[in-house]
């Protein structure tokens, strides 16, 4: 989703290392639980994100619980739909957002790539479902997943609304825990790492936040684990080159293979970074960053030291520190940046 600020490569020379390589390196953990909080149809880097996770899933290092939207638009959905089967998941459940504070109409890059037609003129990508509207609420289903994992095992990355996340706190007992939403919470999240807000002095609200406050208010100062946030600035520095799209697209469609379906010689990533505006074009990867530190931990990074985040009333996010405090931001340097940047392509390009 577009995390731009309201108001509307090179790489450095480095030793060459496999992405898969480069994460045993890091020496993230294996099999980490992980549900992933999506507005998915608004900034492409939501798709980008989720390509990393089914890679982080097919190593194992990973275990993908669910995708939650928060986008309240059946495209959204549809295409997460999409993207699950495309890349061998369709069993992967899916929660939705219902009277969200973000529709965002029909006019948004999962929209079109939902709409793709082959040369027949039938839907370009499989579905595995037929009528995503019929979907759980995510809040539901939140409940549904924490209640079955062990206790602070779960990792949720964010990287749109906080809409599902306030609405899982304000839950009371029900069929899957006699837990409230925020025990539920407290007992079985390890950390939420957040896609949101911004600390670089400017002093006015990210998209996220600002799309729905009252939400994000609730869930940066009532959430009872520790919150790691990556803000505007971070991703804002790190553009993904369009010449890794396009040289995905061509890879697909002249690799050999005489029984491969015309759908998979589009991926529906590549596709969505296409239709998202006029190629080519860079792309911040705000998104990509809260995947790159929820699952291979701070070695990419600098981290703010502990302390408070505070939404006020305008949606502006501001940091108190204080060693009482579980809320801390990342920080990168030039020289991170640079090194983060290759490690995302080495990702997509696997």
């Amino acid at each position: 989703m577009s995390k731009h600020i309201i108001l509307f490569t090179a790489a450095l020379l480095l030793p060459v290392f496999t992405w898969a390589q480069q994460l045993t390196a890091a020496e993230a953990g294996e099999g980490i639980a992980v549900i992933f909080e999506t507005d998915m149809g608004n900034d492409v880097d939501d798709a980008l994100a989720i390509d990393m996770l089914y890679k982080y899933a097919d190593l194992g290092t990973i275990n993908l619980l669910a995708v939650m939207t928060n986008k309240d638009n059946s495209y959204s959905a549809e295409y997460i739909d999409i993207l699950n089967t495309w890349y061998g998941r369709s069993a992967l459940p899916i929660g939705i957002v219902r009277n969200g504070a973000d529709s965002g109409g029909d006019d948004n890059y999962a929209a079109k790539v939902c709409l793709m037609k082959d040369r027949k003129g039938l839907p370009l990508f499989r579905r595995s479902l037929k009528d995503t509207t019929a979907l759980p609420d995510a809040h539901r289903l939140y409940r549904q997943l924490l209640s079955q994992q062990p206790d602070h095992s779960v990792v949720i990355i964010s990287t749109g609304f906080s809409t599902n996340l306030a609405r899982l706190l304000d839950t009371t007992a029900d069929e899957y825990s006699p837990l409230t939403g925020r025990e539920l919470v407290a007992r079985k999240v390890k950390t939420l790492i957040a896609m949101a807000g911004g600390f670089d002095g400017s002093n006015r609200p990210e998209y996220n936040v600002f799309i729905d406050i009252p939400s994000a208010k609730k869930v940066f100062h009532e959430w009872p684990t520790e919150l790691v946030t990556s803000p505007w600035e971070v991703g804002n520095a790190i553009e993904f080159p369009a010449t890794s799209i396009e040289a995905k697209g061509l890879q697909l469609m002249n690799k050999k293979g005489k029984k491969r379906s015309e759908a998979l010689r589009y991926s529906p990533v590549v596709e969505g970074y296409k239709a998202y505006l006029p190629m080519p074009y860079d792309r911040a990867t705000w998104d990509l960053t809260s995947v790159l530190y929820a699952v291979e931990g701070p070695d990419w990074f600098g981290l703010s030291a502990k302390g408070f985040i505070h939404v006020d009333d305008k949606g502006v996010t501001s940091f108190s520190p204080d060693p009482a405090g579980n809320r801390r931001y990342l920080i990168t340097t030039r020289a991170q940046n640079h090194r983060i940047l290759q490690h995302f392509v080495n990702i997509f390009d696997r």
